[in-house]
């Protein structure tokens, strides 16, 4: 009988992690390792470039590289093609994203355009597209998810990140924390819509936000100790989203609910602000412990509310009624009609979210 088996999905990781005190220095050496060539390109902006572009480009000095820096605005599509064409003008081997999850975003999708390979170096952990194949893109007044490079390899300095306001590390958490929804919503979609569902990439996502949960209590600000805890469940995040082939384990209801956010009320909040606040209600609309993800956030010093986020409750229930809207194509626990303005404002209400 003739085999009949035929999947094939392709899967790409970093080939290297460096994350601790310090490590910075030795981005010349991982560099080397790889058997990178040529010029290197690194894309940062004025105030990463002083944090860490600047050491960073001493440091590829060091090891024999040619380095050009320039420094790069937000992830818009007009700022892609203005870093691929500087790439391709300076003959660029390779690129490195050193900043915030603009500048690797742009950097990860500006070396996709030209085909060269990318190198993360976070200033930054306020999300987990430090090691993610995604890209979030500004078109017109929305932000997109885009497929994009995985990084050839990760430098997540401690040293470097936890110089970062505390906002962004603790937004960071609750990004990863929302990973608990997003599993949900997955497994709903598998039930009821045949959805193709990785039982691997999905035991990691749990891992990560378990992880965060645990020890949110150790979580604090200016303490390396914590950026420490809280590096490996964001890089794991972002490597669930390369096991799957998509964003699947780490974007679901209540990332919905953020993109739907940012229509209503752009630059208001954080995205993974957003993200935690939405996850409190979508675990309650689960049936799950909404509570520990709410204690969990509060404990890190994550928004749990629409105040805290800078919202009015009204917009907090335009969001909820209109989230369904954002992927229609991507099944969660809103359904395909969403929630009534009754049902929202109960939902946000039961939750203390307004």
């Amino acid at each position: 009988m003739e085999d009949q088996f035929n999947k094939v999905r392709a899967m790409n990781f970093p080939r290297q992690v460096l994350a601790g005190h310090g490590v910075l220095e030795q981005i010349g050496a991982m560099c080397r390792e790889f058997e990178l060539k040529g010029t290197c390109l690194i894309a940062t902006g004025p105030t990463t470039r002083s944090i860490a572009g600047d050491r960073a480009q001493a440091v590829l000095e060091e090891a024999r590289y040619e380095v050009q820096t320039t420094e790069v605005g937000e992830a818009t599509r007009g700022n892609v093609d203005r870093l691929a064409e500087l790439a391709r003008e300076v003959r660029a081997a390779f690129l490195i994203g050193v900043g915030g999850g603009t500048k690797i975003d742009l950097a990860k999708l500006a070396s996709k355009e030209v085909g060269v390979p990318f190198i993360s170096v976070p200033t930054s952990a306020s999300h987990d597209g430090i090691a993610s194949p995604r890209a979030s893109i500004k078109e017109d007044s929305s932000s997109l998810s885009v497929e994009a490079s995985v990084p050839l390899g990760i430098v997540a300095d401690t040293a470097v990140i936890v110089k970062a306001p505390y906002r962004l590390l603790a937004s960071g958490c609750a990004d990863v924390i929302s990973n608990s929804t997003a599993i949900l919503d997955w497994r709903l979609a598998e039930r009821l819509r045949n959805e193709t569902y990785s039982t691997s990439a999905a035991t990691l996502s749990e891992y990560t936000a378990e992880a965060l949960i645990e020890n949110a209590a150790a979580i604090k600000p200016n303490l390396e100790d914590s950026v420490w805890l809280v590096i490996r469940p964001i890089i794991i995040s972002g490597i669930a989203m390369a096991v799957a082939g998509s964003s699947r384990p780490t974007s679901g209801s209540e990332h919905m609910f953020s993109h739907a956010l940012d229509q209503i009320a752009p630059g208001k909040a954080l995205h993974g602000e957003q993200c935690g606040v939405g996850s409190i209600m979508m675990m309650y609309l689960h049936g799950g412990d909404w509570q520990r993800i709410r204690q969990a956030l509060q404990l890190i010093g994550a928004p749990t509310s629409a105040k805290e986020l800078g919202m009015s409750r009204e917009q907090i229930i335009e969001a909820l009624v209109h989230a369904h809207e954002v992927r229609k194509e991507r099944y969660t626990i809103l359904g395909d009609q969403g929630l009534s303005p009754d049902a929202a404002e109960r939902l946000a209400t039961l939750t203390k979210v307004i």
